[in-house]
C-alpha cells in the first residue's frame, strides 16, 4: 500500500472551513491587523497600539510571536493567489519590523511607529478590491 501524501495545510482546513473565500479571508486579516496594531488606544496621547508593540517589549521572545502572527498574513496572501512581487513586498515589510524591533528600546520606538502589517493588509484590500470586488466592505 503507497504512503498517502498529507495534507499540510489540513489543521487550518479543520479550523477554518471556507479558507478560500475571499470575504472571508478580508474578515480574517482585517482582525488580525486590528488585533496586531490598533487592540486599544493610549491613554494621553489618543495613538492606537496593538499587541506588535506591546508583545515586542518582550525581549526576543515577543518579536518571534508578533513575526509568526505577522506571517500568516502572508500566508493567507499566498492562498489567494496574489503575484509573487506583492508577497515579496509583503515579506520585506515584515522582515524590517522584525529585524529592527529587535533591537532593545529603539525597536520597540521603531515598533510603535512602523506598521508593517497594517502596510500588508493595505496591499492585500487592494488586490481583493481589483480582483475580487464582490469583497469591498463600505466602512461608515
Amino acid at each position: 500500500m503507497a504512503p498517502s501524501k498529507a495534507n499540510p495545510d489540513a489543521i487550518f482546513d479543520a479550523f477554518i472551513p471556507d479558507r478560500n473565500d475571499p470575504a472571508a479571508l478580508r474578515k480574517r486579516v482585517e482582525t488580525l491587523e486590528m488585533l496586531l496594531e490598533r487592540s486599544f488606544v493610549i491613554p494621553g496621547i489618543n495613538r492606537p497600539v496593538g499587541l506588535d508593540a506591546i508583545v515586542g517589549l518582550v525581549p526576543v521572545i515577543g518579536d518571534v510571536v508578533t513575526a509568526a502572527m505577522g506571517a500568516y498574513l502572508i500566508w493567507e496572501a499566498r492562498n489567494l493567489g496574489m503575484p509573487k512581487w506583492k508577497i515579496a513586498r509583503m515579506m520585506g515589510n515584515l522582515g524590517v519590523d522584525t529585524a529592527l524591533g529587535a533591537i532593545p528600546f529603539v525597536g520597540d520606538a521603531f515598533d510603535f511607529l512602523f506598521r508593517s502589517n497594517s502596510r500588508n493588509l493595505r496591499i492585500i484590500k487592494r488586490h481583493l478590491d481589483k480582483h475580487h470586488p464582490g469583497t469591498i466592505v463600505i466602512d461608515q
